[in-house]
């Protein structure tokens, strides 16, 4: 089965909430445990810029997160869990791509198009207190993606949009520079539920209704007892369908305790009773990873060494495709001959490098001609980002490069073949 690349980020603008835990991190986590799944984690701290002016709090959210997905089991050894700001080669990508997003696709989108008709509705300049930031999140958003060539990113329904946007710029720029872009999926999470907040309406911080994920105890409990409940008194039959308590203690509990706590309900159970079985079982799933969150948020430079690393794993692929990029759209050094332009009806994709992973646990990469032909094969690497070395080096020397890797390499084509398609990244006019 071919190994599948999945990318997921969260926004470093707020303190993580029970939300953000039962929709993105706690299945997330467990994604990242599956196999034949190449996992990317990051932080998206430059998407945070567009809708928060305080850098204090793009700090502090950007620790917090970190703390939680790694108090929550995420583990940085098996996946790339990086800082979106700390890979110089996405904004980059993201201007490469805004060369080729058409405007009136950026029109489309919902953010700006919401803030449009409210503008609208308001009688003022359609737009009005629209930054050039949201305008373009959806190329900022394309670049994250593309620049991992990500199988699939999982998302909510009102995301779909965006990916495929992304899948509309990829192909755009494919079709003017070759076949560089892998088009991605959205994973529609239709199961992940959206949890109530303090009030009953979803849980988000523009509500201010918010519980939360590492809250200590004494303030959890306190929180879960505000929760607003109807006034029915004890004994009086309760329904589930409206209970904002009843869907915080679904999402947490088993089947087994749901039905139970489904038919105190129908039995009268009073509102403070429930409302302490709900924290219980909170705390039950919660403690333990309370504690680690607690341990790592007074360690930020130990976050901090966790990041760098994840951002040089992600790096060991974005810098050498990003040179691969920078090549095609004609940022090349003045002595290179440029190739004659193919025509639009069948453009040849050039050799290519392939890095992967195998059922091993170990890191490949593979030499294929534009017909698809296997010219180089590697050993296994224990981390990619000595695959990545190993391909940049062969990008860099060529052929010159293949014997002091010989050790490395399992397998090699046609001598001459070989050695043209490794021209082709050393001397790319050839």
């Amino acid at each position: 089965m071919k190994t599948q690349r999945v990318l997921t980020g969260i926004t470093t603008s707020g303190t993580p909430h029970l939300g953000n835990y039962v929709g993105a991190v706690r299945p997330t986590v467990r994604a990242s445990r599956l196999a034949e799944v190449e996992s990317f984690y990051f932080l998206a701290d430059y998407h945070a810029l567009i809708k928060v002016g305080e850098p204090a709090r793009v700090q502090r959210s950007t620790l917090e997160i970190a703390a939680t997905w790694l108090a929550c089991g995420l583990d940085p050894e098996k996946v790339t869990f990086y800082r979106q700001s700390d890979i110089p080669e996405i904004p980059e990508l993201t201007w490469f791509l805004t060369c080729v997003t058409g405007k009136g696709v950026l029109n489309r989108a919902h953010a700006y198009k919401a803030s449009v008709d409210k503008n609208n509705a308001a009688n003022v300049d359609p737009d009005a207190g629209v930054t050039a930031g949201l305008f373009m999140y959806p190329v900022l958003m394309a670049a994250d993606i593309l620049m991992f060539n990500a199988h699939q990113v999982p998302v909510g329904r009102d995301q779909i949009q965006h990916i495929e946007m992304a899948r509309d710029i990829a192909a755009s720029f494919n079709h003017l520079y070759g076949e560089h872009f892998t088009l991605p999926e959205a994973a529609i999470e239709d199961h992940v539920a959206t949890l109530p907040g303090l009030d009953g309406r979803k849980m988000s911080k523009s509500y201010d209704n918010t519980i939360p994920l590492f809250a200590p105890r004494d303030q959890l409990k306190k929180l879960i007892m505000g929760i607003v409940t109807d006034s029915r008194a004890p004994g009086e039959s309760k329904s589930t369908e409206d209970s904002a308590l009843f869907q915080l203690y679904q999402a947490f509990a088993s089947p087994d305790e749901t039905a139970a706590l489904a038919k105190a309900y129908v039995d009268g159970i009073a509102w403070g009773e429930a409302k302490e079985l709900l924290f219980e079982r909170l705390e039950q799933e919660i403690a333990p990873m309370r504690a680690v969150y607690d341990e790592l948020i007074q360690e930020p430079a130990r976050i901090e060494k966790t990041l760098k690393a994840g951002a040089d794993k992600a790096r060991a692929i974005a810098t050498p495709f990003t040179a691969r990029l920078r090549h095609a759209v004609g940022l090349r050094p003045l002595q290179t001959v440029a190739a004659p332009a193919a025509s639009k009806a069948g453009k040849a994709s050039a050799a290519a490098f392939k890095q992967y992973r195998e059922r091993d646990g170990l890191f490949y990469f593979k030499l294929l001609d534009a017909q698809g032909a296997l010219l180089l094969q590697s050993t296994g690497f224990a981390a990619p980002r000595d695959a990545a070395q190993a391909m940049a080096q062969l990008q860099r020397e060529g052929s010159a490069a293949l014997d002091a890797l010989s050790s490395q390499i399992a397998s090699r084509g046609e001598a001459s073949a070989l050695e043209t398609a490794l021209r082709s990244f050393s001397e790319p006019g050839v």
